[in-house]
């Protein structure tokens, strides 16, 4: 059995200002994730967890390219078009 169910995280148009506070809470949350759980493994097990390290540092290089983009966009006067979903597939 294998079940695909996408669900749209984000879609619309945002002021830079909405784009930013949407996006960056998000990836801070996931770096906070990560960070969590690297601390966790480290104190339990005395060492990190090499795909949350390497986790961290593509989500931190996002959300500079992010903040770029959304800079870009306030300079211009421009809104942001907002698209993410997320795909489920539940595998047996």
């Amino acid at each position: 059995m294998k079940i695909k169910e996408p669900i749209k995280l984000i879609e619309g148009n945002f002021s830079p200002e909405d784009a930013k506070e949407v996006l960056l809470e998000l990836i801070n949350h996931k770096i906070n994730f990560h960070s969590l759980k690297n601390f966790s493994s480290e104190e339990r097990f005395g060492q990190a967890i090499e795909g949350s390290k390497k986790r961290i540092d593509y989500l931190k290089k996002a959300k500079e390219k992010i903040v770029k983009i959304i800079d870009t966009a306030k300079h211009t006067n421009s809104h942001l078009r907002l698209e993410s979903s997320i795909n489920i597939f539940v595998e047996k």
